[in-house]
C-alpha cells in the first residue's frame, strides 16, 4: 500500500506522521518545504519497525495544484490531508484524489468543508471511483461511533430512536493548536446546518443554544450547538432517526457565553460587506502562528469524553453511550493512521462516507478500542 500524508510538517501532521511510522505504514511525507519534510523523515526513520517501513518525502503546495496531483500514482493510493484551514486550503487535495480515483481522509472539523465533500465531491467521486472519508479525527469519529452504538442498543431493545444528541468534551487540562484556532475562524463565519424533522436545514453559525449532558461525576456538562459530520452520516444508519444534535463542550462553564458570542458573530458575518472584512481580520490574527500546539505533557493531562443520548419521538430517554479515550490530538493522529491503513487494505465503495459507513461498526469499534477509545457506559 502507498499512503501519502499531505501537511506532514504541521502540528497535527507531525503527530500523524509519528503514528504512521510507528505503525509501519511507510508514509510519503509531503509538505511545502523540502528541508522541513526531510528533517521530519530523518527524525522519524529510527522509529520505523523495519527499514522498508521508513518514511519517504515529497514536495507539494496547495497553491500549485499539479504538485498535489503528482503525489498520487494510482487509484490504490491513500492521501491523508492535515492541511488546514480546509475551507480555504483543502480543495486541492480533494480534487487531486477525485481525479485520480484514489482514497482520501482528512483531519477537518470545519462543517462547511465537510458538507462540500459530501454534497459536491461525493457525486464526483462516485463517477471516478474515489473514496472520500472526511473528518476522520477527534472531529468527528468518536461521535459517529457513539451514535452508532447507541442506535444499535435501541434496535436490540426494540425501542427505535427518533433523536440522537452527541456531546464532545475534554476532561482535564487542554490546549489547542494554531491550526485549530485558524479552523475555528472558518467555522464561525461559514454557513451552518442542522438535521431536524428528517431534513438537513441551513442555519446561522452559533444558532441552537446549549444542551446539558449527564456524564456522571456529580455534575452536568454543557455543550453548545454546532454542525458536525453526524448530521450527514448518522441518519443513513437508521431510518427511524429524524433529528440529530451535535454539541461542543470545550469551554466548560463559559459554554453559554461562548455560544451567545458565536451566534452574534455569525449574525454579523452574514451582513454583506461586513462579514468578509471581519473574517479576514480574525483569520489574520489566528494565522500568525502556525505549526504549534500542546506538548506531550499537556496532552497527557487531557482525556476525550464523548456521549451519545438517544430519545424517542416524544423525548423520552432510551439509551446513552459514553466513550472515554486519549487526548483529542493524540486520538486524531491514531485515527488517521488506522483509517489510512484500512482504506488501503479494505474495499470501500466510491463516494463520500462517514466512518461507520466506510469501514463498518464492528471494525471501527475494534480499531478505536485498540487506540484506547472505549465505551464506559
Amino acid at each position: 500500500m502507498r499512503i501519502v500524508l499531505f501537511g506532514a510538517t504541521g502540528y497535527t501532521g507531525r503527530l500523524t506522521a509519528d503514528a504512521m511510522v510507528r505503525a509501519g505504514l511507510a508514509p510519503v511525507l509531503a509538505g511545502r518545504h523540502h528541508d522541513a519534510v526531510s528533517r521530519l523523515a530523518d527524525r522519524l526513520a529510527p522509529l520505523a519497525p523495519s527499514p522498508v517501513a521508513e518514511p519517504t518525502i515529497a514536495v507539494a503546495d496547495v497553491d500549485d495544484p499539479p504538485s498535489v496531483r503528482r503525489l498520487l500514482q494510482s487509484p490504490e493510493d491513500v492521501l491523508v490531508s492535515t492541511v488546514g484551514p480546509f475551507t480555504s486550503l483543502g480543495a486541492a487535495a480533494v480534487d487531486a484524489v477525485v481525479d485520480a480515483g484514489a482514497a482520501y481522509l482528512d483531519s477537518t472539523g470545519e462543517s462547511g468543508f465537510i458538507r462540500r465533500v459530501f454534497e459536491t465531491d461525493g457525486p464526483r467521486a462516485q463517477r471516478t471511483g474515489a473514496r472520500l472519508i472526511p473528518a476522520f479525527g477527534y472531529d468527528y469519529v468518536p461521535g459517529n461511533l457513539a451514535a452508532a452504538l447507541v442506535l444499535r442498543r435501541c434496535r436490540e431493545a426494540n425501542r427505535p430512536a427518533s433523536r440522537v444528541d452527541v456531546g464532545y468534551f475534554v476532561d482535564g487540562s487542554f490546549g489547542i493548536s494554531s491550526g485549530t484556532r485558524a479552523s475555528a475562524t472558518e467555522v464561525l463565519f461559514a454557513p451552518s446546518y442542522a438535521f431536524r424533522s428528517g431534513h438537513l436545514l441551513d442555519c446561522r453559525p452559533g444558532a441552537g443554544g446549549t444542551r446539558a449532558f449527564d456524564l456522571g461525576r456529580g455534575r452536568q456538562w454543557k455543550g453548545m450547538a454546532m454542525a458536525g459530520s453526524e448530521h450527514l452520516t448518522v441518519p443513513p444508519l437508521d431510518p427511524a432517526v429524524t433529528d440529530v444534535g451535535v454539541w461542543l463542550g470545550w469551554a466548560g462553564r463559559w459554554t453559554g457565553p461562548v455560544s451567545i458570542a458565536g451566534s452574534a458573530l455569525g449574525a454579523v458575518g452574514s451582513i454583506p460587506g461586513v462579514g468578509s472584512g471581519l473574517r479576514r481580520g480574525i483569520a489574520s490574527r489566528a494565522g500568525k502562528v502556525t505549526g504549534s500546539g500542546p506538548d506531550a505533557a499537556t496532552r497527557a493531562g487531557a482525556r476525550t469524553l464523548v456521549q451519545a443520548d438517544a430519545t424517542d419521538a416524544v423525548g423520552r430517554p432510551l439509551a446513552s453511550v459514553r466513550l472515554d479515550g486519549p487526548s483529542p490530538y493524540d486520538l486524531t493522529a491514531d485515527l488517521l493512521a488506522w483509517g489510512a491503513a484500512m482504506a488501503a487494505t479494505r474495499d470501500v465503495a466510491p463516494g463520500a462516507h462517514g466512518p461507520v459507513d466506510a469501514f463498518g461498526l464492528d471494525a471501527l469499534e475494534r480499531g478505536c478500542a485498540d487506540m484506547g477509545l472505549v465505551a464506559v457506559t
